[in-house]
């Protein structure tokens, strides 16, 4: 009940009456896939609030179907966070500021779930009759505008899309990139949080530029002369997930499911191009050519249903490369790999985020053991660093924003799993 208490007290304070800030400090606006984890675990507290926080999230879908990556808030400082409202110059018809690029589609699953928590609530509010077209429409804009390869699978046109900034996994493509002049901006992320757990400054200089270029090119996908564009394994797993999502939805509203059904099986299909030596590796369109490095995100397919290869990724899992079950959480990148750096975002810390997401993949697998240890780690990491950004994944030790909200919320929802 302490834990609880505690979590749903982070959640309350992180409300802005519409939606949950991932943190009042470093992320002080409203984030797509955080909003996303943020309701999945707010649905056994506050089963309304979860909906509201969704249905706040799609108020900034634009007319292609995109689900931009923040939701700026009118009420925040316009130069609290960079890249702000005044850099991206997005906007939906509607008026509401928002970015230009998107990240990973966990939407669909994060409104199924929250409709199971409150089925009258939701009926009675006509929540999923209410969202079911915009997520189809999203959905669309993702396999119809994004499949840049031509192969079926979704592309990631700038680091910050796959949810994971600074992985390994993307270093090779941003080498391309030539970085935008440090004197052009200024990073506000560092004020809240040690540099040497964020990315680094050439990094940044580089996202910058991605984001500009596809900003001055009216973020169009066709006419974007794309210097970065990935298919990565975590974006198009989840993007699976949540067809089969989907398809449950168009069931509850008495419509066909088939289309997703079949989305989900052809995504499958195209997912397992990217497999090789034990894991999913994200595809590099410049050379057509798989990226080397082992991240967590090769791992998220765990959670794809009738996945093939599970014996394998199990194995790597397991093995010296992440260390399952023997360090905390997983980490997000290879213990072994060249580019290891246990404190620096995406390139060694273990996130909450995605320990959730391997411990649903293990769980629907029936390996309710390991399910079971992930579970207790999570919930003694987030009791013990205060509701840590990430950690260590060695000591366990806390890095990046406390208070982190999806940390909260998915700690209520794994104190409710079994």
């Amino acid at each position: 009940m302490e834990l609880r208490d505690a979590a749903t007290r982070v959640l309350d304070e992180n409300w802005t009456g519409r939606s949950t800030v991932p943190s009042r400090s470093l992320y002080p606006h409203q984030w797509s896939w955080d909003s996303a984890f943020i309701a999945i675990g707010l649905r056994h507290a506050a089963p309304q609030r979860a909906q509201i926080e969704l249905e706040s999230l799609f108020a900034s879908q634009w007319q292609d179907g995109r689900i931009p990556h923040i939701n700026f808030s009118p009420s925040v400082p316009r130069d609290a966070y960079f890249p702000g409202p005044d850099f991206w110059q997005a906007s939906t018809p509607g008026g509401v500021e928002t970015s230009g690029i998107v990240q990973p589609p966990v939407h669909a699953l994060a409104v199924w779930l929250t409709h199971q928590a409150d089925e009258a609530e939701s009926v009675r509010r006509d929540f999923l009759a209410g969202l079911y077209p915009k997520l189809v429409a999203w959905h669309a804009y993702l396999r119809e505008r994004r499949d840049l390869g031509g192969r079926g699978l979704v592309s990631v046109v700038h680091p910050w899309e796959s949810g994971m900034d600074n992985s390994p996994a993307w270093d090779e493509a941003l080498a391309r990139v030539e970085p935008a002049p440090p004197d052009t901006f200024t990073r506000r992320d560092t004020e809240h949080a040690s540099g040497t757990d964020r990315p680094t400054d050439l990094d940044y200089g580089r996202y910058v530029r991605l984001a500009a270029t596809y900003r001055d090119h009216g973020y169009d996908d066709t006419r974007t002369p794309f210097e970065f564009a990935l298919e990565d394994p975590c974006f198009n797993a989840l993007l699976i997930v949540s067809e089969h999502a989907l398809a449950s939805i168009a069931e509850e509203l008495a419509l066909d499911p088939a289309p997703h059904l079949s989305a989900a099986a052809e995504l499958t299909t195209a997912l397992e191009r990217l497999f090789a030596n034990g894991n999913f590796h994200a595809r590099d369109l410049h050379d057509d050519r798989l990226v080397g490095a082992d991240t967590i995100s090769g791992l998220v397919p765990l959670l794809v249903p009738e996945l093939r290869q599970v014996d394998e990724l199990l194995a790597t899992a397991r093995g010296p490369k992440f260390r399952l079950g023997q360090v905390k959480l997983v980490p997000s990148y290879d213990l072994t790999g060249p580019a290891f750096d246990r404190s620096r975002y995406w390139r060694g810390p273990s996130w909450f985020n995605t320990a959730w997401v391997i411990h649903r993949g293990l769980a629907q697998l029936g390996y309710d053991e390991a399910a079971g240890v992930l579970r207790d780690d999570v919930l003694a990491l987030a009791a013990e660093t205060t509701f840590a950004e990430y950690v260590d994944p060695f000591t366990g030790a806390a890095r990046g924003a406390r208070d982190f909200s999806w940390t909260a919320a998915l700690t209520l929802d794994l104190l409710r799993s079994t």
